[in-house]
């Protein structure tokens, strides 16, 4: 069993570790390592499409996490407020957005999108007074609409798993001292559940920026650094690649280390404050 696990966690990341390793490559096959160099790493850094791919993404992430995690927190409560069955069926229309693959909702967004465009461009083109009417089409809007949409299900799951450890009784207490729901959310309950909310901005900004078949449907003219990667990849695999790569992979895995130990954080400090009671 030792032996399997092991064999496992090495198919696993060992092609990583290789990506890692020879993107210090100083020569420009990516497959022969001949000695070790930061060049690639400068050199991508230095690329304007690159850059301009990484900007993009960023945009996109942090909009599409920023929106993701207002209304996941909003709709975490929401469905704390909910029966039981019915917050069952919600529950299970959330896992499915989680577990759905990504070319399904790819396509499933384009195809809406497209319906939606070809619905409102006519009408705004039959109301707008002049002759360049403004039209709806594929790009930033629609990849952080998408993006939102699909880790939104993400905040929301994480939220909520807070949430169900709070409880009623601090709720309850905060109104019978006469306070106002807004008070209570502002002053009793964001003050628990901000950990996890930023947990859940953070994986929505990691799921986001990562992200490349759902992009690769709705971005339109728009290029973001998955997408570029890819492009890149069909032209031949160089040491670049392999440096973006890594960067990318230490940024990803800097955001859930981080995601993660706030989570971690809060439950400790709840099960503190449980004991003490």
């Amino acid at each position: 069993m030792r032996a399997f696990v092991f064999a496992l966690y090495l198919f696993l990341y060992a092609p990583i570790a290789l990506v890692v390793l020879f993107s210090f490559n100083s020569g420009r096959n990516a497959s022969e390592l001949v000695g070790f160099s930061a060049q690639w790493y400068g050199r991508a850094l230095s690329n304007p499409f690159l850059m301009d791919a990484l900007w993009t993404s960023l945009i996109v992430a942090f909009t599409s996490a920023s929106l993701a995690a207002i209304f996941g927190t909003m709709a975490a409560m929401g469905l704390e407020r909910l029966g039981p069955r019915t917050r069952a069926v919600f529950d299970g229309l959330l896992s499915a957005a989680i577990v759905v693959p990504g070319v399904v909702i790819g396509i499933a967004t384009l195809v809406a999108l497209v319906q939606l465009f070809g619905l409102l461009n006519p009408a705004i083109a039959a109301i707008w007074p002049g002759s360049d009417p403004p039209k709806f089409g594929l790009g930033y809007g629609s990849i952080i609409a998408a993006h939102g949409l699909f880790t939104m299900a993400l905040v929301t799951m994480i939220v909520r798993a807070r949430l169900a450890s709070l409880g009623r009784d601090i709720v309850d207490a905060s109104s019978d001292l006469y306070a106002t729901p807004f008070t209570t959310f502002r002053e009793i309950v964001l003050p628990q559940i901000f950990p996890s909310i930023a947990a859940g901005f953070l994986l929505a900004f990691t799921f986001s920026f990562d992200d490349f078949i759902i992009a690769f449907f709705v971005a339109g003219s728009k290029t973001t650094l998955p997408i570029y990667v890819f492009a890149s990849i069909r032209r031949g695999i160089t040491p670049e690649i392999n440096a973006i790569a890594t960067i990318v992979l230490v940024a990803s895995l800097v955001l859930i280390v981080i995601a993660r130990v706030l989570t971690r954080e809060k439950k400790v400090k709840a099960g503190e404050m449980g004991a003490t009671a």
